[in-house]
């Protein structure tokens, strides 16, 4: 029985030229020959993915927040740029909407580096891993997760695409984060207007008196434009989402009041967005999979940006990184990494703007680094990028700042960028009271 379950996840890593990840579920594997939270230890046969020997989980000396991330890896050099050129010889290890990147515009390019896997948590989502993968389960559907307290990895071990995804959904952002950072769409003519945002999120697993069944809350404000400052979006995820849909509620200034949200998920426009991306989008992928089926392909090889120090210096202005077509691909950092690849298609009789979307989520963080999105005649249509970064300072592994790219539309997003924004703020500890719609107001006004 075990053998005909698993037989397609095999036979898809076989066809992709991947190694085998554990499949069965023995969770002594985790810290041995798997990481505290589920990727391969070892490296890969070739030598350019080397072992995962802990991360980075503490800053480096003469590391100061209000100066920006020290780079630890400044005196690398590219060992390959990929362009049109050349992108046949590498095809293997890119993405379909990179290699439509790569041919639809001249000036984009893939700087490859060498691979440091740096990704670290802390030492109490290691330890919650391994005690409580045992217990847990899928809830009907795929829709939430059951008998979970702490853990931050629910599935170290995935043997379903949908697994997969809420490993990046509930990965560990510090146990708390304040994040400052701001967006930009950008037209075709490579002109953009400055968007703003303090977003703060606390796990609920990291607070004292959680409400039950919540994996996290999140407070949004917008603080620019001045036509939209003011203006605060609460959300209250839930665990099981089969038991609770998600709670959300906005302040609108202009009528100085709070009202319930529920638009607030899957593919309604996302805040600040001018239609550049759903809800859903936001960090990859967010909120209830119930959408979509989630088959997973398998793990492959590929090249993800990874390491982004340098697109988080404090030197660098927006305008440095904000170009005609696509971001300053000169300070995007492309490293070699064991990724899985998740499916996920519209189910009969859902609504959805895409059709199909495929994920590259990265083995050592369960953060998603790729996505590439289809409309509804199947054809690729948004490509977004994760500039991932490892944060020492919480320690946690996150974005740098984030992409989509609009192929019908040639306009493009950026969001989550904080050069020129304050430090973001880890390890706060939170109140349900602090994320309450009596916050909100308090918030708004």
């Amino acid at each position: 029985m075990r053998l005909r379950m698993f037989k397609p996840v095999v036979m898809a890593l076989a066809v992709m030229g991947a190694s085998t990840p554990a499949l069965a579920n023995d969770f002594s594997k985790l810290g041995t020959t798997l990481t505290p939270i589920g990727a391969e230890k070892a490296g890969n046969a070739a030598g350019t993915i080397p072992e995962w020997k802990g991360g980075i989980s503490k800053p480096p000396a003469g590391f100061d927040p209000n100066k920006g991330y020290l780079d630890p890896f400044a005196s690398d050099k590219p060992i390959v740029t990929i362009t049109a050129a050349n992108m046949e010889q590498h095809k293997d290890k890119l993405a379909p909407g990179q290699m439509e990147m790569l041919k639809r515009y001249p000036t984009y390019k893939m700087n490859v580096y060498p691979t440091h896997r740096t990704a670290a948590y802390r030492p109490d989502v290691y330890k919650f891993a391994k005690e409580e993968a045992p217990g847990i389960k899928l809830a009907e559907g795929g829709n939430g997760i059951l008998n979970l307290k702490k853990s931050n990895v629910p599935f170290p071990i995935p043997t379903e695409g949908v697994q997969v995804i809420w490993n990046h959904i509930m990965r560990d952002l510090g146990g708390s984060i304040t994040r400052h950072s701001a967006d930009f769409p950008v037209q075709t003519n490579g002109s953009f207007t400055v968007g703003k945002r303090t977003e703060t999120i606390s796990f609920a697993a990291y607070m004292d008196d959680p409400e039950p069944n919540r994996i996290f809350y999140y407070m949004n404000q917008t603080t620019a434009p001045a036509n939209a400052a003011g203006e605060v979006a609460l959300v209250h995820e839930p665990l099981d989402q089969v038991k609770e849909p998600r709670l959300a509620w906005q302040y609108n200034p202009g009528q100085r009041r709070v009202i319930r949200a529920p638009e607030l998920a899957y593919d309604s426009p996302g805040i600040g967005a001018d239609g550049l991306r759903t809800n859903d989008d936001f960090n990859g992928f967010n909120g209830s999979p119930d959408r979509y089926n989630w088959k997973l392909v398998g793990k492959k090889e590929m090249y993800v940006a990874y390491n982004n120090y340098k697109l988080t210096s404090k030197d660098l202005k927006y305008s440095d990184i904000i170009k005609t077509n696509h971001v300053n691909q000169d300070l995007v950092r492309y490293e070699l990494h064991r990724v899985w690849v998740v499916e996920a298609t519209l189910k009969p009789g859902a609504r959805h703007i895409y059709s199909k979307r495929v994920f590259f989520i990265d083995e050592d963080s369960w953060s998603v680094l790729h996505a590439d999105q289809y409309d509804a005649r199947g054809g690729l249509w948004r490509v977004r990028e994760v500039f991932g970064v490892q944060l020492y300072d919480a320690p946690t592994f996150g974005p740098a700042g984030e992409v989509m790219y609009d192929l019908q539309a040639r306009r493009y997003l950026v969001n989550a960028l904080t050069n020129e924004e304050k430090p973001m703020e880890f390890g706060k500890k939170y109140t349900t009271a602090d994320f309450s719609t009596a916050a909100l107001r308090r918030m708004g006004r």
